[in-house]
């Protein structure tokens, strides 16, 4: 967590600064009541296109489109006050040239009020990195096994071992030079992490990586408990919400049918009483 009692919202020079500092605690976001969950004890959330596959069902992040990141990015601004909020910019928004990197980040940020994007390369885009930050956008880079590769990488493998390691750090040096705030750095050697953290001038930001890097992050469904098709080994689960979620839909069914539910507390008298004043929480009807 940040420094203790300031309410001052953090911003990409604050977590620059913080290389080789207190690390930095980062975790996804897509709804208005996880982002203020998180927001106190986050220094980043991340409104990611993993959304695709955690809230939309989706076999991987390639079918996430600008619109959706944008409709996700405003729910969670509405519940930030503290933390950074940086938003994935979704395969085929930025790839074709800096231009068009530029057109769609711009764009997210001025509907969303985000105040950084995050793309997915390390050299070959290192000049739209530059592009981006010439031009006011500040970038979050993100280097490893990057998503919206996956069909090139021919899965979600371990990237940089033995002689791919030099790759990986060509891409660290490269964004790093480029401008790039911070760098998220997924599914690489713990060695190789270690290293180009130690190598670099910018924070790195670990999954699936090193616990030596400036920082983590994961999905939030994920450690929550909440996402249950498959479970990588790089996640802890710091709870179980979706078994929970799951016994507790379960009793409510079992009420409903053995006609326990709503019991007298749950109902209203034809006289109105105290206790019956309009305190609907969500409002009541679905």
């Amino acid at each position: 967590m940040s420094t203790a009692g300031d309410s001052r919202a953090i911003t990409p020079p604050d977590i620059r600064a913080r290389k080789g500092g207190v690390p930095l605690v980062c975790l996804t976001a897509y709804t208005t009541p996880i982002a203020r969950l998180v927001d106190r004890h986050c220094d980043i959330v991340l409104v990611g296109d993993s959304v695709g596959m955690v809230l939309h069902g989706l076999p991987s992040t390639l079918g996430v489109t600008l619109d959706m990141m944008i409709m996700h990015a405003k729910a969670v601004r509405g519940g930030l006050e503290k933390a950074l909020m940086v938003v994935d910019l979704p395969f085929g928004s930025y790839e074709e040239s800096p231009e068009q990197a530029f057109r769609n980040a711009a764009r997210l940020m001025a509907e969303t009020g985000c105040a950084a994007v995050k793309l997915e390369g390390g050299e070959a885009m290192a000049a739209t990195i530059q592009f981006l930050g010439a031009r006011g956008i500040p970038v979050m880079a993100h280097i490893g096994l990057t998503p919206q590769a996956v069909n090139a990488f021919g899965g979600y493998r371990v990237q940089g071992r033995g002689e791919d390691a030099e790759r990986i750090r060509r891409d660290a040096i490269s964004v790093a030079q480029a401008g790039a705030f911070s760098v998220v750095l997924e599914k690489v050697p713990e060695q190789l992490a270690r290293r180009i953290t130690s190598e670099i001038g910018i924070p790195t930001i670990g999954i699936g990586a090193s616990p030596a890097c400036d920082g983590q992050i994961l999905v939030s469904d994920d450690m929550l408990g909440l996402f249950s098709p498959f479970r990588p080994k790089f996640v802890k689960r710091y709870a179980e919400l979706g078994d929970q979620a799951g016994a507790a839909t379960a009793a409510y069914a079992d009420e409903v049918r053995k006609r326990r539910f709503p019991a007298a507390e749950h109902v209203f008298a034809d006289a109105p009483k105290d206790a019956d004043a309009d305190a609907t929480g969500s409002g009541g009807a679905a």
